[in-house]
């Protein structure tokens, strides 16, 4: 049988390393085995290709230039009017003519709504809700978008064909920092102005009209690639229900004394002016002295040293105490100095002061048991209001908490002589300042770590700020529960590990925000006769909140001022499984479709947003919001980088769906909102890329390509190559149907399929081999798809169509046709409706234009009503239709047919002269093999034309090369002509040295507990049939050396 795999994963396209003497772990295993197999399968199928069809890549180039005039007639929102199939347009897959008018067609029927029975329940077959991870409004989507959209689609659609009541829920998320930084430079490249000179209403008129317009992008692209969405319920987390249910839940958590409002250490932005929580902090080690860009500095600035200095004792003229530090700016800060109790050094210092050498201050020095006697001099400075551990200590000792910082990063008026400048300038400042009074002592390299601004690359800055917290341990504990004890899923199985190490150690929340986009805090402090009594009331109106405040303040002249600070975005994305169908409101939605079904999203938020929406969700609606979490893999670029829009290597789907030309790509530069200094770093990358430009490979080669992609379950590497393979993929899909329906056409006008897909006994082997085959893939397909394993299904789907169908049985299926009774007519093309139709169906939730297209050209079963192929039954299992027999039976054909061809390519053979002889081990597969020699013959080429069947009880042909089938026959091919034998002895030994080492490293791979452990079980099962195939391929040099081993002795 042939063995055409599906493209390679771009990752896996590169040449595979050399191969290395030491031993390697079983991770470096997995790995260039992955890399070496997708690599020699992706050549053979290039290979195949390029020499199968040349004409056929002509024909497509030129469609490719003519489809720049085609103009879609049907009408929008009317079923597509089809055309025939020798129209100009129509003679070779084109993606924009296969894919137009279908989504419009769609959505006007109302086909994406959810459908109940009559009594408004969900229907008898169960529900299956995904809510989509709202995109934010920052901008175009890109290709990791579009992988979580195609996967998402994937099973929308699946489960619709089962019958379900399905929703597909699409919405946006306002994205307040993102959104806001965005707009913000856009408004000071433009107008050279800040926010505060527009002020807050007009910053946010403008960014709803930035909204607004990127919205309608996000949607645009989401429809092109086939997402089936009920827009009728699109959300957006400041819509008017959305922002009700935020107040609500800020009302409900503060009452109840969750959400709480406290001075304390927050992560500061400067750059950006906010507040963040740990999880939008990078954590960047350095092991030493490192020069860093830091943003709106022109120099890099120093991190990865330690800086000592000394303090001198109060009262006394030549004592100091020595301390080190790694930001000397933050000594402008420093209220105290601690020490162990137990460091005899310092015993005698604990309760005395030392002097600020620059401002009027005295310092205490403390005794703590924090304090490690052994790191440094074993004294600390302590800023209690710039560093989280200091601010322990100092609340410990009730030690003053100085801020020196604005909150654009400059040094405030309690820097004294160094007010106004900015903290890293200050940093060196202060230095010397140090050696000008002899206080300095040295500076050495020191590992650190750097918290930076996952938006901006900002250095974190440590600053006391009143904010609104969140007590998280309570219902950490419940979202721990509800995935220990089963009710919630999340997979891959790491990321189930992940979130609970997070929740196990989950800190309070950071809830505000100093931001102006946003849900505004519906909090507010209380003034009692214009003087701020520092007391906080909230109220899901202004007239409640009053209400509280005359409550704690009876009788008092009382005035109320709202909190200008918003919320963390994350806190209404948090609500968004249950706000989307209505809550706080009773909504129908709400009662027939929550808890939904599945959130699919990436591993990189699996704490920012899921672990939030489960906690919110079972505290507020007491259920669990979805009962399965599928993380996805991150999409990188060819290079492997991160794709980040200052790299440029951000891809928009819509130019992979449609093409564009190099210098289209360069233009979208200059269009956006990237940093003029990036442009030229972008442009580069595009040029390595993309030297042709990309080429346009249609939705349906991209949903399932980025599928197909996810197998390893790493990250992916885009490649553009590979996208396009998957555009030749679905020409063969629609190239096998046009023949079909040519096939109907010619031989049987009025062809009408039988009412069911049973068999009717008449069926010839081939026949009976490929229903067989397509019903193990539709088994396949299904148990993929419930283990949640699309990849998998893409590769079953892409064998069975490609190798089986398209490859194999179509090609039989001709000699059948044309030469064939009428009853073996009828019989054939019953078999052929069967195996194309339901591969169509098999993988519309993957290419949703391709299959209804195709589907809505063949002729229908008599019992078949369906107007779309996206409410057709998903083929299901039959046992009936299992036929191991005639797989085995066939597959000897078709294993016999590869022997042949793979001598005759071996041998560089293109001869028809040449003798091939098949030897079998029974009798009954001697005649098994003779009925079908002609197949054989058939299957194996032009060069295979003499071939002739051996007995068991035959003499082994002598001269001749080796291939073993399997245990139940052997082809030899009679090598003629003036042979070196020894030198023929050399190439094959050459060769089965390289297939013994893939042997053993194959063997090491399937054995190492790693592999076992962390690979699935579809990876597995692809490794153990690479090793048959390497024993297969060893057995087969073996048996040929010692062929020409014999012809060698005869000689002599």
């Amino acid at each position: 049988m042939a063995s055409n795999a599906a493209p390679a994963s771009p990752e896996h396209t590169g040449v595979p390393p050399d191969t290395e003497k030491k031993a390697k772990t079983a991770k470096e295993l997995i790995k260039e085995q992955a890399k070496a197999e997708k690599l020699r399968k992706f050549q053979q199928k290039q290979q195949k290709q390029a020499n199968a069809a040349p004409t056929a890549s002509a024909k497509e180039k030129k469609a490719t230039v003519e489809v720049a005039g085609y103009t879609e007639a049907t009408p929008t929102g009317q079923k597509k009017i089809l055309k025939p199939l020798d129209d100009a347009y129509c003679k070779a897959y084109i993606p924009k003519v296969v894919e137009s008018a279908w989504y419009e067609w769609w959505e006007q029927q109302g086909y994406f709504k959810p459908e109940f029975d009559q009594d408004g329940n969900v229907k008898k077959e169960g529900y299956f809700v995904i809510p989509v991870p709202p995109p934010n409004v920052t901008g175009a989507l890109h290709l990791g978008h579009a992988l979580a959209s195609s996967i998402q689609d994937a099973l929308v659609r699946y489960h619709r064909m089962q019958g379900m009541t399905v929703l597909y829920l699409p919405g946006c998320d306002h994205a307040g920092i993102s959104t806001q930084s965005v707009v913000e430079n856009m408004l000071w490249r433009r107008e050279g102005k800040t926010r505060h000179d527009v002020g807050r209403v007009a910053l946010i008129n403008q960014i709803w009209k930035w909204k607004e317009d990127y919205h309608n992008r996000i949607n645009t692209v989401l429809r092109r690639m086939g997402g089936s969405f009920d827009w009728t319920r699109e959300a957006f987390t400041m819509d008017a229900n959305l922002s009700r249910a935020v107040t609500e839940t800020f009302c409900r958590l503060h009452d109840e004394g969750l959400i709480y409002r406290e001075n304390r250490l927050v992560n500061w932005c400067t750059r950006l002016q906010t507040a963040l929580s740990n999880l939008e902090v990078d954590n960047r080690e350095l092991a030493g002295r490192t020069l860093i860009d830091v943003p709106g500095y022109d120099r890099k600035v120093e991190f990865g040293v330690l800086t000592t200095f000394k303090y001198q004792i109060n009262g006394t003229e030549g004592e100091y105490i020595a301390v080190a530090t790694t930001r000397p700016e933050t000594i402008l800060g420093d209220t105290g100095i601690a020490v162990h109790p137990d460091d005899p050094r310092y015993k005698h210092l604990v309760g005395k002061h030392a002097k600020h050498p620059f401002l009027d201050r005295l310092l205490p020095i403390v005794a703590d048991t924090y304090v490690e006697m052994d790191f440094g001099t074993g004294a600390v400075k302590i800023t209690p209001a710039h560093d989280p551990n200091d601010f322990a200590i100092g609340k410990r000792h009730k030690l003053e908490n100085i801020n020196i910082f604005t909150d654009d990063g400059l040094l405030n008026a309690n820097a004294g002589e160094f007010e106004g400048q900015r903290r890293f300038d200050a940093r060196y400042d202060v230095v010397a300042k140090l050696k000008e009074l002899n206080l300095y002592i040295e500076t050495k390299e020191n590992p650190m770590i750097i918290p930076l601004c996952s938006k901006t690359k900002d250095v974190i800055e440590p600053i006391l700020k009143p904010q609104w917290w969140m007590r998280m341990d309570e219902m950490a504990k419940a979202a721990l529960d509800a995935v220990e004890d089963g009710r919630i899923k999340i997979r891959p199985d790491r990321a189930s590990r992940s979130y609970k190490r997070w929740l196990e150690n989950i800190e309070p929340w950071c809830l505000s925000r100093q931001l102006w986009w946003g849900h505004q805090c519906p909090a507010y402090c209380i003034y009692m006769d214009g003087t701020n009594t520092e007391e906080w009331v909230t109220g899901r109106t202004e007239e409640e909140a009053f209400k509280k405040a005359e409550a704690k303040f009876p009788g008092k002249n009382i005035t109320l001022a709202r909190d200008p600070d918003v919320l963390d975005t994350w806190f209404s994305s948090g609500l968004w499984p249950f706000s989307t169908l209505g809550w706080p409101n009773k909504t129908h939605d709400l009662e027939n479709l929550f808890p939904t079904s599945l959130l699919e999203t990436g591993w990189d938020i699996l704490f920012f947003w899921v672990a939030r929406m489960v906690m919110l969700s079972l505290k507020l609606t007491g259920k669990i919001p979805f009962s399965e979490v599928y993380c996805h893999s991150l999409v990188r670029d060819t290079f492997g980088r991160k794709m980040s829009k200052s790299l440029g290597n951000v891809i928009d789907p819509i130019d992979v769906m449609e093409g564009i030309t190099l210098e289209q790509l360069n233009a979208k530069l200059y269009k956006g909102n990237l940093d003029p200094k990036e442009v030229a770093k972008a442009t580069q990358f595009q040029q390595d890329a993309f030297p042709q430009g990309i080429p346009e490979c249609g939705a349906d080669a991209l949903r399932f390509s980025l599928i197909q992609y996810t197998a390893s379950g790493e990250d992916i590497n885009f490649d553009i190559k590979v996208m396009h393979a998957y555009r030749r993929f679905c020409n063969k899909i629609y190239q096998a149907t046009k023949y079909v329906l040519g096939t109907f056409d010619k031989h049987g006008k009025d062809f009408v399929p039988s009412e069911t897909a049973t068999l009717s006994g008449n069926e010839s082997l081939p026949e009976r081999w490929i229903i067989s085959k397509f019903n193990n893939a539709v088994k396949g397909v299904n148990e993929a798809m419930r283990a949640r394993e699309l990849s998998h299904a893409t590769r079953i789907i892409y064998s069975y169509l490609y190798d089986e169908l398209c490859d194999i049985f179509i090609e039989n299926s001709k000699a059948i046709i044309s030469d064939g009774s009428s009853e073996q007519r009828a019989s054939a093309m019953n078999t052929l409706y069967t195996a194309i139709e339901g591969g169509l169906r098999l993988i519309h939730p993957f290419m949703p234009f391709l299959s209804e297209e195709l589907w809505q050209r063949l002729p229908r079963r008599p019992t078949e009503k369906t107007n779309s192929i996206m409410f057709a039954m998903y083929p299901q299992y039959e046992e009936s239709l299992h036929d191991i027999e005639s797989e085995d039976a066939y597959e000897l054909v078709l294993g016999c047919a590869k022997g042949v061809r793979s001598l005759l390519a071996e041998y560089k053979i293109n001869r028809p002269t040449v003798t091939v002889f098949i030897q079998t081990t029974n009798f009954t597969l001697y005649e098994r093999v003779t009925s079908q020699l002609q197949a054989i013959k058939s299957i194996s080429g032009k060069n295979a034309s003499s071939i002739e069947v051996l007995g068991h009880d035959k003499a082994t042909p002598t001269g001749c090369a080796v291939y073993v089938v399997s245990s139940s026959a052997v082809v030899f091919l009679k090598l003629q002509g003036n042979i070196d034998v020894n030198e023929e002895i050399s190439k094959v030994r050459n060769k089965l040295e390289k297939v013994i080492d893939g042997v053993t490293k194959q063997r090491q791979l399937i054995d190492s507990p790693e592999f076992q452990e962390k690979v699935n079980g579809a990876v597995q099962e692809e490794a153990t049939k690479k090793l048959q195939e390497l024993l297969g391929l060893q057995h087969n040099y073996e048996r040929t050396v010692q062929q020409f081993q014999n012809l060698r002795a005869g000689s002599e």
